[in-house]
């Protein structure tokens, strides 16, 4: 086993954009806790806790979201990686996006948008036109969640400019696409990546086979958040992210996820789906009774679901593509224990009272050391690859 340095960071879609989901994820809460604390003034044109819900969406989630799809695709239609300067390209479009976001208040409104939309849109085009080329029909249906993420972000951009849009739909938007690709792609990975570590501990009963009650499933969960996402103060839409939650919550649990204890690296991903039941139930039940705060679900969702997902995602892609053994080790059991207690301590913020500002800090603490020990930890895979 040997180490090539260099071009291997640009080898495959994990390498570069894990790491920049990585760093933005620790740059972009700790330039938060410092808005937060009155020390700086972003010059962006975003309000404060917009830049913040558009920097974990269409920032941090964004790169996961194209490290992830720029590293299945090949597996999806068996053509080549986007490698090289096609890879570098939208990285280098990604950092443009995340520059102009922060120091749009100093340029024209339209410079911003064109220069943090340009990398959705080369994102939706390349990838489109891999999965297009193989005639691999069947895994379109994330790039629809992918496209719908690119709308979300120029909404944002939009309000920002005091346009003529409804408060808020742009995130909400961007939520609910972010919480439909979970959905979609977690139902094949969770099951199937649940069942491959029960047949190697001999004779098991295995995660159920997707059926009508995942079809279902999804159906009231995304009917439930588009709903939301449009009328976000009706109340109908509760019942329905009720029914949705409580059905995902079955189809959990026959993904057998209590037989994984012994792994984590299996275990986290029926933990982070766990944290999108619980966020979307707590929303649905936001909307019917004001005991359950809005802010409560959007972080079990957003902080729990989505960035638990995406440490899941990372850490397993991370190791299975550079040749490491599918095991968690103890660095990589830190990183999702404090990525969980960052979840649960931002959530529980919102029942806090006069001490919101302290849990929200500990948080912050807790989301900053889970990524600084996976920067430590995952920095190097990604600089650098493994030949057998």
């Amino acid at each position: 086993m040997r180490f090539m340095p260099g071009p291997a960071f640009l080898s495959l879609g994990f390498r570069p954009f894990f790491l920049a989901a990585g760093t933005w994820a620790l740059v972009a809460i700790v330039l938060w806790v410092c808005v937060l604390q009155g020390n700086i003034v972003l010059p962006t044109r975003f309000a404060p806790v917009a830049w913040h819900v558009h920097e974990m969406l269409f920032g941090f989630a964004m790169a996961a979201v194209a490290g992830f799809l720029l590293t299945a695709i090949p597996n999806w239609t068996s053509r080549p990686p986007v490698a090289g300067w096609r890879l570098g390209g939208l990285l280098g479009l990604w950092a443009l996006g995340r520059v102009v976001c922060l120091v749009s208040a100093w340029m024209p409104a339209w410079v911003s948008v064109a220069g943090d939309m340009a990398f959705p849109v080369a994102l939706t085009l390349v990838a489109t036109r891999e999965i297009v080329a193989a005639r691999n029909w069947r895994n379109l249906a994330p790039m629809a969640a992918v496209c719908l993420f690119g709308l979300a972000n120029l909404l944002m951009h939009i309000e920002a400019m005091d346009a003529n849009v409804a408060t808020g739909l742009g995130w909400r938007i961007g939520l609910v696409a972010a919480l439909i690709l979970i959905s979609i792609i977690a139902g094949r990975i969770v099951p199937a990546f649940t069942r491959n570590w029960l047949v190697k501990r001999g004779p098991q009963i295995p995660p159920l086979q997707h059926g009508w009650l995942d079809r279902v499933a999804l159906g009231v969960l995304h009917t439930g958040l588009v709903a939301w996402a449009i009328w976000p103060d009706a109340r109908p839409p509760g019942f329905l992210l009720i029914a949705g939650g409580a059905l995902h919550g079955w189809r959990l649990v026959r993904w057998r996820g209590l037989a994984t204890g012994a792994e984590p690296l299996v275990a986290i991903l029926h933990i982070a789906y766990a944290w999108l039941v619980v966020g979307v139930v707590l929303l649905g039940v936001s909307r019917l009774d004001s005991v359950v705060p809005v802010t409560a679900a959007i972080h079990a969702l957003t902080a729990g679901a989505i960035a638990t997902m995406i440490l899941a995602m990372m850490t397993r892609v991370s190791l299975g593509h550079s040749g490491r053994a599918l095991t968690a080790g103890r660095s990589t059991v830190a990183i999702y224990a404090l990525g969980i207690l960052a979840a649960m301590t931002r959530t529980g913020a919102a029942f806090a009272g006069d001490r919101t500002m302290t849990f929200v800090i500990v948080a912050a603490v807790f989301w900053i050391a889970a990524f600084a020990i996976f920067l430590i930890v995952y920095g190097r895979i990604f600089l650098i690859t493994v030949r057998r």
